[in-house]
């Protein structure tokens, strides 16, 4: 069963030559693929999905149905949990950026979005809240200051954790992206 989200759009790596590759422009991609951390992390609450879904069938055979049901809700939680984590990341369209959070998807036309820039700045390591110095894609909109704003993408989060030249092709595809989109 392909997994689409999984896959980022090859084509982003692919083409040196042009800028902004794209087949649809109005489907939402991410330009970049997941971060082994982020993989392991899905990986492992999968593993623990497949613990869990093996004690329900163990529960299913012993005869308490109501039992077996509740474990296999928490299998099925265990399994949208890492789903989502695999769905975490920046999205780009022609309709604008989407920032994908684990709880919260936050969508910024183009027209609202003032720069797109690549700074220098403490970043939050992981997600935790321990910061280190790092590189960030920030954003500003024309509704918010300029320090309103999380960061889209930092060199320490999930995706780009030790991957430096990912995080580098990622900002500059998601700000030719908005070179062209806020324009338009």
């Amino acid at each position: 069963m392909p997994l689409p989200f999984l896959t980022a759009d090859r084509t982003f790596e692919a083409a040196d030559d042009v800028a902004l590759p794209y087949d649809d422009r109005t489907r939402w991609r991410r330009p970049y693929r997941p971060g082994p951390w982020r993989v392991a992390v899905a990986a492992l609450w999968l593993l623990l999905a497949s613990y869990v879904l093996f004690a329900a069938v163990l529960i299913a055979l012993t005869g308490s149905s109501s039992s077996a049901t509740v474990i296999l809700c928490i299998a099925l939680a265990f399994i949208a949990v890492a789903l989502r984590l695999l769905r975490m990341g920046v999205w780009v369209s022609a309709r604008g950026v989407r920032q994908v959070a684990f709880l919260v998807t936050r969508t910024v036309p183009w027209k609202q979005v003032v720069s797109v820039r690549t700074a220098q700045q403490p970043v939050r390591w992981l997600g935790l809240p321990r910061t280190v110095q790092g590189q960030a894609l920030t954003f500003v909109r024309k509704d918010r200051a300029a320090g309103d704003t999380a960061p889209l993408l930092t060199t320490h989060d999930l995706d780009f954790l030790g991957r430096a030249s990912a995080f580098d092709r990622a900002a500059d595809a998601v700000e030719a992206w908005a070179a062209e989109y806020r324009q338009g």
